[in-house]
This record gives C-alpha cells, structure tokens and sequence, in this order.
C-alpha cells in the first residue's frame, strides 16, 4: 500500500515530530557519558556560581566543598548542634567498645584492633563523608567474611602476625577500590546488589555468626575454622566434653538482660537509650563478675591483655608479596562490595526518614580514603553498620562532628581505659554479637517477597542458603548470578504489549490489563517498553509478526489489517540490529500491503532512525507525535483510500456502458 497524499493535509492541523535537531557523535557521546557517569550533575554550583559573576576562586571553593563536605558544613556549625552531637558521640561509643572487642574476635584478631578501627576511620569521615546520620565502624558480616577468605590460605593460630597484617593490606584495596568507584562514577556496580540479595546474605550470615558465637556461650577451646552450618555443628557435638555450664548459664543470664533492653525501648521510646549502653553495660558487669569471681577457673574464658596506646602506625606491615597479592584483592574487593552496599543503603535510609539526601559517590570517596588511612593506623574494614548509625539518628547527630566526638571518645579509652577490658568475658561478647545478629534475620521482608515476587524470594534464599550450607562468598556468588540472569532476561524478554481504546476516552491502554478496551478496524497499535537491542531484536521481530497473525485471523466482518502503528516512546536507544529488525518488519509488511506508522520516538532513536533511512522508507509523514495522531491520520487514509476505491469503480462501470 503506498503513501496516501491525503495524510499531508492533516498533518497541517497536528504538531509535527521535530527532525531537524540532529547532533555530531561528540555531542552525543559527551550527552551518554554524562547520564551514564553525572546523572547527578556534580559541579551544578560551579555553573550557578558562574552565571552569578562569581569568580574562579568561588568557583574553586565550591569543588574543595564538593570534595570535602567539612568545608561546607563547618562554617555553618553552631553550638546548639554542638550539644546534639556530643550526646550522639558518647551515645555511639559506648556501643562502639562492646561491638570493637566483639567483632575484631569475630575476624580472629587482636580485640584492641577492633578498638583502633572505632578511632582513626570515624575522624576520616567526619571530614569527607556526605551523610549527616552514619555512624561508622566494623560490622560483623565483613568482619567474618574477611576471617572466611583470609583464614582459608592463612592460619591465624600459626601466623598471627602474618594474619592480621593482611586484614590490614586487604582494608587498604578496599579503600583504593571504593575510592576509585567513587571518583570514576561507577557505583553502578554495587547496584547489582539487590535489596533481595543483601537481605539474603545478611540473614545467612547472622545465622552462621550466632551458631559461631556457641562457642564462647559453651566456653569451648576448639573450634572449626569453616563457616558453614554443617561443619559449625559437628564440630560443637565432637567436642561436648568441653562444655561448661557456668559459661552457659552467664550467656543465657547476658543475653535476656540484652533482649530485656530492646524490649523496654519498644514499650517506652524515649528510652532510646538503654539498649545502646546496655552492650556496655553487660562489658562492664561481666567483667567485674569475672574479676571477682576468677572466672577463668570456672571455664569461662576471658580477652586476656589489651595494649594500652593510640593505634600504631602500619603502613611498612601492609603485604604486597606477589604469593599473598591475589589472595587481599579478592578479600578487598569482595569485602568492598559488601560494605558500599550496606553503608549507602543504611545511609540512604536513614536519610530519607530525615528527608535529606546524600552523594552515592561522594560516599564511595569518603569509605575509600577511611579505609585506606585506616591500613596505616592498625585498622581493618570499617563501614557505616546499621545499629551504631541507628543509634546515632536517635541520639539527635545533626552533622558528621558526632563522628569525631566518638573518635575522640575511643582515644581515652585506647589511652587510659583499654587495659580495664582484659578481664571481659568472651561469653558476654558472644552473647552482644548473638543479640545484635537476631536483628539482621529479615524473616518479614523474606515473606513479603514471597507474596510480591517470587523470582526475588529464590533470589533472597539462594543467598540466605549459600551462604549456610557453603560460605559467604558462594551464598553471595549465587544470589548476584540470579539477579544478573534476571536482569539479562528482562533485556532479552522486554515488555511488549497490544494497545486498545478505553471507551469514552482518547487513550490508549494495555488490552490484557483493561480487557473492556476496544481495537481499531484495520489497524493494530503495538507499544514497545525497553531499548532495542541486539539481544532482543529477533524476540521482538517474531513477537510483532506473531501478534499481526493473530489480528489478522481475529479481524471481524472481514477487514484486512492494514496498519500498524509502534508506540516506541519507552524506547530510549536502538542499536543497529534493532533498526534491521525494523528495516526487516517493514520489508515483510510491505509485501502484505500493511503500512508501518511509528508514535513518539525519542531524540536519540530518532536520530539513528533518520541516519539509518528508516524514516525515508516509511515517509516522514508516518511518523506522530502520539497514538492518538496516527490514529486519526490511519483514520482519514483509509476513507481517502475508500473513496478512491469508489471513484474507481464507477468510472470502471462508466467506461462500460454504451456511448
């Protein structure tokens, strides 16, 4: 079927689809590069600061602010947000103590190192980190993964030293990873880490965490090395000779009077807190109990010394020896991942309550430069935990200075308070971690994507499973898989779908959700949802072609399909096989006589339309600003093709008649 002349006419009436904007390859490539790397437009101020006559030296100060997020809130620092930080600052170091000591023998390392990694990081950030609300230090689920990945090839019974210095090298790559992530724009990649997943892996790890923590509850001296349920288990039952009931009953006592404290806040929040001393608490009363009693001759196990001091300086043990080179990236770069995803998402979180917002990447830069600083000081993986940063929301922080009051804090301790730790049970550090574990296992948000999406739910328990019965690298290995499959299926498998009129309006809507829309006679309108795309263009192809059989057997009252009108507005770039594959449907639908018309193509696929002929093929005059336009130029072609039919046929008869 050809062009109809007709349609012209009406096109005078309706706005016209602009082709005439077209763009040179750099301006295109600098626009992509720019949405892909800027969608933030970082240096907006510069241009602000500019168009209001401000010179270079403003303009300077803006990127040192950017940069330095201290320079921009300092001068606006007051002594009313002084006092709110310096209770957040206290608040949070008293948990700081219980959850340094408790973690730092999570990872098998000296209990002081987890005290050091509470003092130098927390300092680092209150300068570079963007969020108001976090709070920063150790976790537990890096603490153990790194302990997993390094323990592996290291012993820490053999090679004490040897040990920790890689936990140090290893916090190093983390921070040159993290700060490259942030300076090159590329936290796209934590992005693979979904909700889903991290839920998962979070609620296997605290699982495994607390079966570990069994052996300072039973007051055990032998223990397995691996992290898996199975291995944790057996080893707890081989060695049931080494139980001790004392420790038992102590943990049991310690971890009610911890629950105790959660519930209390939840009847009286005011109270907010009593469940932040209350690890401090059970430090102190567990290690006046151990003192006084001497615990260690009733099988409950003490920390032994802690080194009085500032954190020493590290950065000559960092290990770059080619035989252990591979073995810290990969626990930097995975232990890395795991910490971006948990301390933007708890800061992202946390500000969105406060409605505020932080910088995803200015936040890679400050976890970076804390990580790497915190290699030289004796410090291993630090990042933003949810519970000290919880804390710190309620103790009413108002900038990142509550930071630098709780590093301040640390440093008394370290220098004057650190050697009063030494008689600390380890049951009352197993039963702090067991506690503050219980809140990581997420059993609602697994139900909720039971019921919401189920691909997410396998998602959420391949990680929660993986890391159980294998380890914490697998568990996270399989759930990243999962999410990458899926998203590889959602660009192989775009949405599509066939588009009918809702009665009584002009719009356009999805026939399967709103099954009393109505077709149009003759013509079948068909909306496009995703990029086009080599990995989808052939699905599409035969989708498109499926869907003109199917109009073309459903036709009533015996009217041809001669029309088929692409909504590509959700179509935000084509690739030079998904402009052959439109080349390709129009060869097939030009043999059957059925014309293409296309609806609201955007800037940049218009462009390669253009460039391509696409448009010179199917006529400009085909191509509309919306549905509703090409509908009523399909509309007013068939009735001029109708009437010329007509004319036609009555000048054929005409010719026939006698003179």
């Amino acid at each position: 079927m050809g062009t109809v002349p007709e349609v012209h006419h009406l096109r005078h009436a309706a706005a016209k689809v602009n082709f005439a904007k077209s763009r040179s390859f750099l301006s295109t490539f600098r626009s992509d590069l720019k949405e892909t790397f800027l969608p933030d437009d970082p240096f907006r101020h510069m241009k602000q600061i500019r168009s209001a006559g401000g010179g270079c030296a403003a303009a300077a100060w803006s990127v040192v602010q950017y940069f330095v997020p201290a320079m921009e809130w300092g001068p606006r620092y007051t002594l009313a947000m002084f006092r709110y930080d310096l209770l957040a600052g206290v608040t949070i170091a008293s948990l700081a103590i219980p959850q340094g000591i408790s973690y730092a023998r999570l990872a098998n390392l000296p209990p002081v190192v987890g005290l050091y990694s509470s003092f130098v990081p927390p300092m680092v950030y209150a300068i570079f980190g963007s969020s108001k609300n976090l709070a920063v230090g150790n976790v537990a689920a890096a603490s153990l993964l790194l302990a997993s990945i390094i323990g592996s090839e290291v012993s820490q019974q053999e090679s004490p030293e040897l040990y920790m210095y890689l936990f140090f090298t290893a916090a190093f790559f983390t921070g040159v990873f993290e700060a490259a992530l942030g300076i090159f724009r590329l936290g796209i990649l934590v992005d693979f880490l979904s909700r889903s997943t991290i839920s998962g892996f979070m609620g296997g790890t605290a699982i495994i965490v607390i079966m570990q923590q069994l052996k300072g509850v039973l007051g055990l001296h032998h223990f397995t090395a691996k992290t898996d349920v199975v291995s944790v288990l057996h080893s707890i039952f081989s060695h049931r000779h080494e139980w001790r009931w004392e420790s038992v009953v102590l943990g049991i006592c310690l971890v009610g009077f911890l629950f105790l404290s959660k519930h209390l806040v939840i009847k009286v929040p005011r109270l907010f807190w009593v469940p932040a001393l209350a690890p401090l608490v059970v430090v102190i009363l567990g290690g006046l109990f151990a003192y006084l009693v001497n615990a260690e001759e009733h099988g409950i196990h003490i920390v032994g010394p802690l080194k009085k001091g500032l954190s020493p300086i590290s950065i000559s043990q960092l290990k770059f020896e080619s035989k252990y080179l591979g073995l810290v990236l990969k626990a930097g770069v995975i232990s890395g991942i795991l910490a971006l995803s948990e301390g933007i998402a708890v800061g992202r979180s946390l500000a969105m309550i406060k409605n505020e917002q932080i910088d995803g990447n200015k936040e890679m830069i400050a976890f970076g430069i804390m990580n790497i600083v915190g290699s030289w000081f004796s410090c291993y993986l630090t990042t933003g935990p949810f519970s000290k940063s919880a804390v710190n929301v309620e103790a009413g922080c108002k900038t990142a200075m509550s930071n630098a009051i709780m590093s301040i804090c640390m440093m008394l301790v370290l220098w004057f308070l650190a050697p009063l730790f030494k008689y600390t049970p380890l049951v009352a550090l197993s039963a702090i971690i067991i506690v503050a574990m219980v809140g990581l296992i997420e059993y609602r948000e697994a139900h909720h994507l039971f019921k919401v999406d189920k691909f997410d739910f396998v998602i959420c328990m391949a990680a929660f499973f993986g890391v159980i019965f294998f380890n914490m690298t697998t568990g996270l290995a399989l759930s990243v898989g999962l999410s990458i499959l899926r998203a590889l299926l959602y660009v192989a498998r775009p949405t599509t779908c066939k588009l009918g009129n809702l009665p009584g309006t002009d719009r356009f809507v999805d026939v399967e959700q709103y099954p009393d829309s109505v077709a149009i006679p003759n013509i079948l309108v068909l909306m496009l949802g995703s990029p086009l795309y080599y990995a989808n263009a052939s699905y599409l192809r035969e989708r498109i072609l499926r869907w003109i059989e199917e109009e073309s057997i459903a036709e009533k009252n015996g009217d041809d399909l001669q029309y088929l009108i692409l909504d590509i507005g959700g179509v935000t770039s084509i690739d030079n096989t998904g402009i052959s594959m439109l080349l390709e449907v129009n060869r097939i639908l030009g043999r059957r006589q059925i014309k293409i018309a296309l609806a609201n193509p955007r800037l940049q696929v218009a462009e390669k339309l253009v460039f391509s002929k696409y448009i010179e093929k199917i006529g400009k005059e085909w191509v509309f600003l919306s549905v509703n336009d090409a509908i009523a130029a399909s509309h007013f072609a068939l009735q001029g093709s109708r009437i010329k039919e007509e004319v036609t046929g009555v000048e054929g008869v005409i010719s026939i008649l006698p003179a």
